[in-house]
């Protein structure tokens, strides 16, 4: 029976400080994903980086404010990004195809939206990036971040593993140490730092919500780097370095 290993790619991981995408970050992430794909295993990825990508061309400096500009940005960006993606997979001899998603989406139409994913799962040269819908989704019908999208996502296909890539190893100690392993969650509560990146919305306490949703169900999540996606096969075998949250 097929592994499904669903990826979710931080805007920290795609972007570089001033928004714009980062080339090299973009070549590294898909390499790693086509070789973990090559190995048997379906891959589905949540990937932010819509916003960032799409503030340099609205010439803003940061995150934009304002719900008009943000879904601007969003509808500019998420075609730069899906652009670059299928240019990538290609070399791999890999196709993708995209999914935006909103909560009613998943409330909704859950068991068309999961029919729909699984068809593309079972083309086996295919890889489905997923995203929520910024570019319309008004609060009542958001997911909430793409890290509670991934969670939800993995629950959706039954999926094994959920890594959440973001730009630090894991989940760090007040020693900024690595943790690796966590059974409990509720005892690494103060280690948990809220800020974000000018280009993103979440941060560890989204990541540690999404781990709930994910781990409630049966899957396993690990919190790693993003900016060393050489180690996606060794984070699903069970080695790399990471924060790996047991089901």
């Amino acid at each position: 029976m097929r592994e499904i290993i669903v990826i979710k790619i931080g805007t920290g991981v795609l972007t570089r400080e001033n928004g714009r995408l980062d080339g090299a970050s973009l070549v590294r992430l898909v390499t790693a994903i086509s070789e973990l794909k090559a190995r048997g295993h379906s891959c589905v990825m949540v990937s932010s980086g819509a916003v960032g990508a799409g503030v340099s061309a609205l010439s803003l400096e940061g995150y934009p404010d304002d719900l008009e500009t943000r879904q601007a940005a969003a509808a500019i960006g998420q075609a730069r990004l899906m652009q670059h993606y299928q240019s990538l997979f290609e070399q791999f001899e890999l196709d993708v195809a995209q999914l935006l998603l909103t909560g009613a989406d998943l409330r909704d139409h859950r068991e068309r939206v999961s029919a729909t994913m699984n068809r593309l799962l079972q083309e086996g040269d295919i890889i489905p990036i997923v995203n929520e819908n910024d570019s319309i989704a008004i609060e009542e019908l958001r997911v909430g971040d793409n890290d509670l999208l991934s969670a939800r996502v993995a629950d959706l296909l039954q999926a094994k593993t959920l890594v959440l890539f973001t730009t630090v190893d894991g989940l760090l100690d007040q020693d900024g140490a690595l943790i690796e392993k966590v059974q409990d969650l509720d005892a690494v509560g103060d280690c948990v730092k809220s800020e974000s990146g000018k280009f993103s919305i979440g941060g560890m306490a989204s990541k540690l919500d999404a781990v709930k949703y994910a781990s409630d169900r049966g899957i396993e999540v690990l919190i790693a780097n993003g900016r060393k996606p050489e180690q996606l096969a060794e984070l699903v075998d069970g080695r790399g370095r990471a924060t790996r949250f047991s089901a």
